[in-house]
């Protein structure tokens, strides 16, 4: 039977799925956790209402009984209070007469089942007609009962193990202390087990934007260092795939480049070597997009020697590019990463426009390279689809000569495996620009 539409929004599925935690140690918790608390107050549930409550009737009924006997006979013969007062002791009860009426303070009992037993038993014995009070909360060890009377009040304290049930709160404590134990006890094992796998996240993760994950070692649970295995046995074969593309493709284009070369001049052999220099190039790409930052490690660079040899690299293309910035930043980066990341940008840049500017500033800590250029530009709407691999914005920007559409990939990992970014906007100079953030302090040399 389905639910009503409102309680459907409240109570179904998708609602349900909205209120559960969404990480594996909030639900690995919740799953361990939840049993116990609903065993908890089914046990605690059972005893208060079927054993502690039927307990507490039986003693509220002969205390209220005893209470009424004596307080019937005082009001039929108040002289005889001496004798009433031996035969309340020897009920172990005390009582005594008190010229006053009743107190008018009323404090309720955590456990509303005990003051509403009392007083129904009480009232039972006593007679509608007949006023009392009571206080099971004021001593440690006693309850005060006040009976109404003529003149004044009847005071009785009996002791509170003959008025009800006392093992209640011990139960109810002993019971939250062992939930505690045994949450902390789970806390504890459910942390060490989801540590495990967060470490093998971290490490897909930063293998993933070309960091070093040599220090990663598979612990945990079998099934956990299974996974953890299998992830270095896959990063050990990517490496050494990597290495066999890069030698198996690199040789017979060597060969090739050699026969050329030994030919006689010729268009259809110059067009033979621009063929064999974009294969070449896309192979390039191939292997640094698969490659990422690699195993290399951060080390203090001077940043503008890393943008002037980009430059007068591009310079010795034919491209016109100038350069701008602190010449003493410097900051620990992947150098060969950042050099490939800029290369990308400045030659991807020089393609489709006459002018290009690469400019290096340092903001709040942080380490900001642009490289602006008067092209065409892109459309804001196709920014981040530029950063896709093999993609390639033909209508945006001339036809690429080279490349398979994996520059701005490249670099957007070489950003992110130093904990940056790179974005895309309007340049200043009409075009395109690109902005690469580091978050690495930055300092002069």
């Amino acid at each position: 039977m389905a639910l009503p539409r409102p309680l459907a929004r409240l109570f179904g599925p998708r609602m349900i799925k909205r209120w559960l935690p969404t990480s594996l140690f909030g639900r690995s918790f919740l799953i361990i956790v939840l049993p116990i608390a609903i065993m908890q107050l089914a046990v605690t549930w059972l005893f208060f209402v079927q054993h502690e409550n039927a307990i507490t009737a039986r003693l509220a009924e002969g205390l209220a009984e005893e209470i009424a006997s004596i307080s019937h006979q005082y009001q039929e013969n108040p002289a005889n209070l001496p004798a009433l007062v031996k035969q309340a002791q020897a009920l172990d009860l005390s009582v005594m007469f008190k010229p006053e009426d009743l107190p008018r303070d009323n404090r309720r009992n955590f456990f509303l089942s005990v003051d509403q037993t009392l007083s129904k038993a009480l009232r039972e014995h006593l007679g509608t007609d007949q006023s009392f009070w009571f206080d099971t909360t004021r001593y440690p060890y006693q309850v005060p009962i006040w009976i109404k009377v003529d003149g004044g009040s009847l005071a009785f304290i009996a002791p509170k193990e003959r008025a009800f049930a006392t093992q209640g709160s011990q139960f109810v404590f002993y019971s939250l202390i062992t939930t505690l134990l045994l949450t902390a006890v789970a806390l504890l094992f459910i942390r060490n087990q989801v540590r495990a796998i967060e470490r093998l996240a971290n490490a897909a993760e930063a293998f993933g934007q070309g960091g070093d994950v040599s220090t990663f070692k598979p612990h945990g649970a079998r099934e956990v260092r299974q996974a953890g295995e299998a992830f270095l046995a896959m990063r050990a074969n990517i490496r050494r795939l990597m290495a066999s593309v890069s030698h198996d493709l690199r040789t017979p284009l060597t060969r090739l480049k050699l026969e050329l070369a030994l030919k006689d001049p010729s268009e259809r052999n110059e067009g033979m070597k621009r063929d064999l220099a974009e294969m070449e190039h896309m192979i390039d790409e191939y292997l640094d997009f698969a490659r990422g930052a690699g195993g290399e490690a951060a080390e203090p660079v001077r940043l503008m020697d890393i943008i002037d040899m980009v430059a007068h690299g591009a310079r010795r293309s034919g491209a016109d590019v100038s350069t701008r910035g602190d010449p003493e930043l410097v900051a620990p980066v992947k150098r060969g990463a950042l050099t490939r990341a800029i290369t990308n940008l400045t030659h991807n840049a020089a393609a489709h426009a006459s002018r290009v500017e690469i400019g290096l500033t340092e903001a709040g800590g942080d380490v900001v390279i642009t490289v602006d250029d008067n092209g065409p530009g892109i459309d804001p709407e196709r920014y981040e689809e530029a950063f896709k691999p093999f993609t390639r914005l033909d209508e945006a920007r001339n036809q690429n000569e080279k490349g398979v559409g994996l520059g701005l990939a490249i670099v957007r990992d070489v950003a992110r495996s130093h904990g940056g970014d790179v974005t895309l906007s309007k340049s200043p100079l009409g075009g395109l620009r690109a902005e690469v953030w580091l978050p690495v302090s930055g300092k002069h040399s």
